[in-house]
């Protein structure tokens, strides 16, 4: 299993803070979480980052992004300020 952590926004979007899947790919853990849940979610989605055990996945085809049993997968919407 692999855990995804929800941050700011998208938390509040998914209704919590962490889950687990058991997805192969960072593109199958997100139509599994977007499967549950309603249309504000996929589209607080569609604006966040992506951090794969540690490694930004920036502009990389999610469905090329392999996820390892045990990893983290964390979900960072935008902030304000910097």
């Amino acid at each position: 299993m692999t855990t995804i952590r929800y941050w700011a926004g998208a938390r509040a979007a998914a209704g919590t803070s962490s889950e687990q899947t058991s997805a192969a790919t960072l593109a199958e853990a997100l139509l599994l979480a977007r499967s549950v849940r309603d249309d504000r979610f996929s589209k607080v989605l569609e604006v966040c980052s992506f951090v794969v055990d540690g490694d930004p996945v920036g502009a990389r085809d999610h469905a090329e992004v392999r996820l390892a049993e045990g990893g983290l997968v964390d979900v960072l919407p935008p902030f304000a300020g910097g």
